[in-house]
């Protein structure tokens, strides 16, 4: 129809199609304007209740008269075509304007409240959109927001008739864009007020993250989405946003409309408190933070180990605060090498700020530079620097964590400020030690493990009061027991050093957790109050919920144990091998909705963990069998065999990849890789015994022979 005219209008582009017709940029040859002309073709044209519908919408449109709403300028029919014409909005969709990682706070704000004060606009005159999406809102050169497209509005009954009921029968029933729409409407139960208000949440969702809170591969999968799941709060996806936002959102999209703002007035009216209190504290309440490995500029480099200790000095001292939220280590160090930029770190994190830094060391001398950045503007919120003995430096390691506290503005309870102080060596050299077993130990590896004994040991010849080193040699042997042959003399190291720890360090949750662990590896149901006693003196540890939900599960408490990996997973919001772990638990209570659920979650975790880090080998194996379960098989396959490839003698990995085969139903192939588990001395028995992922193996005649190499491998303590 382009190049045509209706009446005094000559079509100039179509401009795309809305619930109830075709639009078009037209050029009113009178007036000299140019307008949007909504045509309803034909067939609608002779559909009775088309028609009524489509002279609804100039109606509804007519009585909103508001700045964020698209101006209606008449209704015609000319030559049996109806045609609409509206005020010309030039500008871009809102669609296609969210970023990816979506917007901050101020431009978030910027979009929503005059979206919600359109919509408020339109719920106080009993009018209900139905169809609310960001293609249905223009944002103009000037910033300004127009919603459009109201042609599958309803408007409360008039003299107790429903005009509508009577014109929409069976499937027409159910309106709206599947993404946006409201439990409600999915179920065909009709929408009203509260049903745009969980549309708008939706497209808040958006707007903060840049992606959908609902997804799904098949209309029926985004059914089920929008139905059962809880998409993770958007101030926890992206810690930059205030908590505030996250609470809206949450309400925003509650599954039962009772239980959300009751029109969008109400939200916007949140919203508008969000903005009076973010511009009251003249900035963002800044809540996360990673911490980088400072950088070595000795002169030898060499020195590469004691800046990676000082920074993990300063993220564990930060990690006791429950106020603050710190990035895990293993999230925050690799990106160190691969990005320059500290404010794209910062993005790729999801963090407020970013304590960086550098080191230099000559003779007895040390010189640190610290800085902490604002990720949102890229300003200094705080930098030092320190030229000190070498003595001073656990005192220059308080004096920053106490620096970034203060530049947050944290208020600290006594407990905390006495946490962020550690237990520290005697002995320089015994510290140097210390970070040198520790480096060691993160290769995760049987040689990692024995040159982090060899150091942890030397740090205890020189100071045999050092209670982290203790922990460093229970921890190191547990893990030799555990992976590496179940040797006796492992666990009765790890047994005696794990006492120590605790004996010198009592208020130490690390030292709790190592002792936890130790008996943990032989089901001692003392492991329990040493979890607690952990969790007790640092809530935020990750470690102990993760390491007490295993045991959990390999007691057969298991709804306990996914209670537990759930909390890990709120302590360390990157971490995705808890939310990969915990369906196995829910299966195992029958809870298909919660498996299905923390399968969904664990995997966007792990696709973040590796889009940092391709080769992240323990993500793609655990991933393997969430992605199974949800029925993408092809890419379950090829994560497990890039798992292989990538560590093929790896107990661990053997072990797990036995699991997803075993899952997947390749039965062989699971008993290949227990095989190899075993002959590379996997030493939990206990896992052979009850998981509940080889079940599927477990009359097999190879899984037999093989539980018989185990237990005679691995004989029950006397």
């Amino acid at each position: 129809m382009v190049g045509k005219r209706i009446a005094h209008y000559r079509l100039l582009a179509r401009a795309g199609s809305g619930a109830m017709g075709e639009v078009y940029r037209a050029e009113d040859e009178r007036l000299k304007r140019i307008v949007a002309l909504k045509v309803l073709p034909e067939p609608f044209a002779s559909d009775e209740a088309r028609l009524e519908r489509f002279h609804r919408e100039a109606e509804t449109l007519a009585q909103l008269d508001h700045p964020n709403i698209v101006t209606v300028f008449s209704i015609d029919r000319v030559d049996g075509v109806p045609f609409l014409t509206m005020a010309w909005v030039e500008g871009r969709t809102l669609a296609s304007l969210i970023p990816e990682g979506g917007y901050d706070l101020d431009e978030l704000l910027a979009l929503a409240l005059p979206l919600t004060e359109a919509m408020a606009a339109a719920h106080d005159r009993g009018v209900t959109h139905r169809d609310l999406k960001p293609s249905n809102v223009m944002v103009t050169g000037d910033n300004v927001v127009k919603v459009l497209d109201f042609g599958l509005a309803r408007r409360e009954p008039r003299d107790g008739v429903d005009s509508e009921a009577a014109t929409l029968t069976g499937a027409e029933a159910l309106v709206g864009s599947l993404p946006y729409m409201a439990p409600e409407q999915v179920r065909g139960q009709g929408a009203d007020a509260r049903s745009d208000v969980f549309a708008l949440g939706v497209m808040l969702y958006e707007l903060a993250t840049g992606r959908r809170p609902f997804s799904g591969a098949t209309a029926s999968d985004l059914i089920s989405s929008i139905l059962r799941d809880s998409p993770m709060p958007v101030d926890q996806v992206k810690p930059a946003l205030p908590r505030q936002l996250g609470r809206i959102v949450v309400r925003s999209l509650n599954k039962d409309p009772e239980r959300r703002f009751q029109s969008a007035k109400e939200l916007r009216n949140a919203l508008e408190d969000l903005k009076a209190e973010a511009r009251s504290h003249g900035r963002r309440e800044l809540r996360s933070i990673a911490v980088l490995p400072f950088v070595d500029m000795s002169p030898e480099r060499d020195q590469g180990y004691f800046c990676e200790g000082i920074a993990e000095e300063v993220l564990s001292a930060l990690s006791r605060l429950r106020a603050l939220r710190v990035a895990a280590r293993a999230s925050s160090f690799p990106l160190r090498e691969s990005l320059a930029d500290v404010r794209e770190i910062g993005c790729r994190l999801n963090v407020d700020a970013i304590l960086d830094g550098s080191v230099r060391k000559a003779g007895n001398r040390v010189r640190i530079t610290t800085q902490l950045v604002n990720v949102a503007d890229g300003y200094h919120l705080w930098s030092e620097r320190y030229d000190a003995e070498l003595e001073d430096i656990f005192a220059i390691q308080d004096e920053i964590a106490e620096h970034v506290v203060g530049a947050l503005e944290l208020e600290l309870s006594p407990t905390e400020k006495r946490a962020l102080k550690k237990a520290r060596a005697a002995d320089l050299q015994a510290y140097d030690y210390y970070l040198r077993g520790r480096q060691a130990a993160d290769r995760v590896s049987r040689e990692g493990f024995v040159e982090a004994l060899e150091m942890f040991r030397k740090a205890i010849a020189l100071d045999p009061g050092y209670a982290p080193a203790w922990a460093g040699i229970a921890d190191a042997h547990s893990w030799l027991f555990a992976w590496y042959g179940a040797a006796e003399h492992d666990y009765e190291e790890a047994d005696r050093a794990s006492r120590r720890a605790v004996e010198l360090a009592p208020e130490s949750a690390e030292a709790h957790v190592s002792r936890g662990h130790v008996l943990s590896l032989r089901g001692d149901e003392h492991a329990e109050a040493a979890f607690e006693r952990a969790i007790e003196l640092n809530p935020n540890l990750y470690d102990a919920y993760w390491q007490y939900g295993r045991y959990c599960f390999r007691r057969g408490w298991h709804r306990r144990a996914a209670e537990l990996l759930e909390k890990a997973a709120a302590a360390r919001p990157e971490d995705y091998q808890a939310l990969l772990v915990a369906p196995q638990f829910y299966r195992s209570m029958g809870d298909l909705e919660g498996m299905r659920d923390a399968q969904r979650r664990g995997l966007e975790r792990a696709r973040q963990r590796l889009e940092l880090n391709p080769n992240d080998y323990r993500a793609l194996y655990l991933s393997a069998n969430a992605l199974w379960g949800l029925g993408h098989k092809e890419a379950a396959k090829r994560n497990a065999a890039h798992a292989l490839e990538m560590r093929p003698d790896d107990p661990a990995v053997l072990y797990n990849l036995g699991c997803f085969y075993s899952l997947s139903g390749d039965l062989d192939k699971s008993i290949d890789c227990l095989e190899r588990a075993v002959q590379h001395n996997f030493g939990l028995k206990e896992w052979f015994e009850n998981d509940s992922d080889l079940d599927n193996v477990r009359e097999h005649p190879r899984f037999t022979a093989l539980m018989e190499r185990v237990q005679a491998q691995y004989p029950a303590p006397k």
